[in-house]
């Protein structure tokens, strides 16, 4: 059964009102920082400065009182709205714990679903620790592979278009991922469509299948012959692909250098990975690619 008012209380939960804002808050700043963006790519195409390095913009201002004043006033509408929030929006606070009782759905907060989402499709150690750690070790490496000097300082869109381009991907990648599993699992984390009724005795037939199966090969096989296939198919991927990047965009590569590309393309193909991979669990119920006895993919 479909109702928007089902989606409407979904959405209005006081647990998902900060998921409401950050993407009102995304779509703004987005749009804010591309409109700035390409007012300086068109000032620098006709020879003018772009705009943070005009003469009124380098004036230097003392913080008391211009910068003081403005972040008070902030203080106080933030405040403001915070009472308001608790005023009309009850806390999402629950009966006290009951080690008897497991909530379904039983969901993490909203900041950390994203990760309950990629246990849908990767196994716990994958989901929870080597592509979180993937993350930070990417975040910590952006100013050591990133050293074009140009953007830096002002917005710009025609000299930053990889890296705005990569991060904005991972970035939404993120979001929708949150997203997902706030508006999309329901009881039993089923996937319900927006405005469906959240149905707890809802039944899936769903039968996930390896790779191997896909191609029709026993599972009785030697798991080394019978994961051949899943083998080549990710050896091709980490290797062929970096090779086709490099011989199709040869400044790229001459740029970054063997190192920093190295670096580079391997974190782009992780994070090309995990929306592929969804998409196979999505559409044909994949549930490993490659399957061996001490870990899976």
């Amino acid at each position: 059964m479909y109702s928007f008012k089902n989606f409407l209380d979904i959405l209005t939960t006081p647990d998902n009102v900060p998921i409401l804002l950050l993407i009102a808050m995304i779509v703004a700043y987005t749009w804010i920082s591309f409109h700035k963006a390409f007012d300086n790519d068109k000032r620098l195409a006709q020879g003018r400065p772009v705009w943070e390095g005009e003469p009124h913009n380098q004036e230097k201002v003392h913080t008391w009182p211009h910068l003081l004043n403005i972040e008070f006033i902030v203080s106080i509408i933030a405040m403001a709205g915070l009472t308001l929030w608790s005023t009309f929006l009850n806390a999402p606070l629950e009966d006290p714990a009951n080690n008897s009782v497991t909530p379904n759905p039983s969901k993490a907060p909203w900041y950390f679903l994203g990760l309950q989402e990629m246990l849908v499709y990767f196994d716990p150690w994958i989901a929870g620790v080597v592509l979180p750690g993937i993350i930070v070790v990417g975040l910590i490496a952006i100013p050591y592979i990133d050293t074009n000097p140009k953007g830096n300082g002002y917005y710009s869109w025609r000299d930053r278009r990889f890296a705005i381009g990569v991060f904005l991907f991972g970035w939404f990648l993120w979001m929708a991922l949150i997203i997902e599993g706030t508006i999309l699992r329901g009881p039993g984390w089923n996937f319900f469509m927006p405005g469906e009724y959240w149905d707890v005795h809802k039944q899936v037939a769903l039968v996930n299948i390896n790779f191997s199966e896909l191609l029709n090969i026993d599972p009785k096989t030697f798991w080394l012959a019978r994961e051949l296939p899943a083998i080549i198919i990710l050896g091709l991927y980490f290797t062929i692909t970096p090779f086709l990047v490099a011989k199709f965009n040869k400044k790229f590569y001459e740029d970054l250098g063997l190192v920093r590309y190295g670096v580079t393309i391997m974190l782009l193909l992780l994070l090309v990975g995990l929306p592929v991979k969804m998409i196979l669990r999505l559409t044909i119920n994949l549930k490993y690619i490659l399957v061996t006895p001490w870990f899976n993919i």
